[in-house]
């Protein structure tokens, strides 16, 4: 099953410093919701692992999320697959793009995943509202981040 998301947060800081605090693993881990690890470095990749609840199921997914296309401090694209077990899979990624406003930095991101197996069983209606929900508490986490300076 295919899902695309897209929206835009504004973050309280400069693009430099949102750049540099969507490269750190600490801070990142901090605010993927479920992460109970995210080892690595965005050279390199990451690995991570997440525990996640959809509707009846909760599973945790093991994967690797990897960095592309990276212009500092304008932006890259985000790409990951993890195994959730019985549950199924998940993989997909984001372009992230950093544009200068007013008040700071507008954080404006298209996200494309696609799931299967169990999960997948579940509707469209029910893992795209997960998906936003998790999408939304990500990123008011980040802004947490951003306004705490780290």
């Amino acid at each position: 099953m295919a899902m695309t998301m897209n929206g835009a947060v504004d973050l309280p800081a400069s693009r430099e410093t949102v750049w540099q605090k969507l490269n750190d693993p600490d801070i990142l881990k901090a605010c993927i919701p479920g992460c109970q690890s995210l080892e690595g470095s965005p050279a390199d990749g990451f690995a991570a692992v997440a525990k996640v609840k959809i509707g009846p199921v909760s599973a945790t997914f093991r994967g690797k999320v990897n960095l592309a296309d990276l212009d500092p401090p304008n932006g890259y694209r985000i790409a990951g697959e993890g195994e959730g077990g019985i549950a199924g899979f998940a993989k997909g990624g984001a372009t992230v793009r950093l544009e200068e406003i007013p008040e700071g930095t507008r954080l404006v991101y298209d996200v494309e995943a696609n799931i299967g197996g169990k999960i997948a069983q579940l509707g469209a209606r029910l893992i795209n509202g997960v998906a936003k929900k998790l999408a939304d508490e990500f990123f008011a986490k980040f802004a947490d981040a951003v306004r705490a300076g780290g």
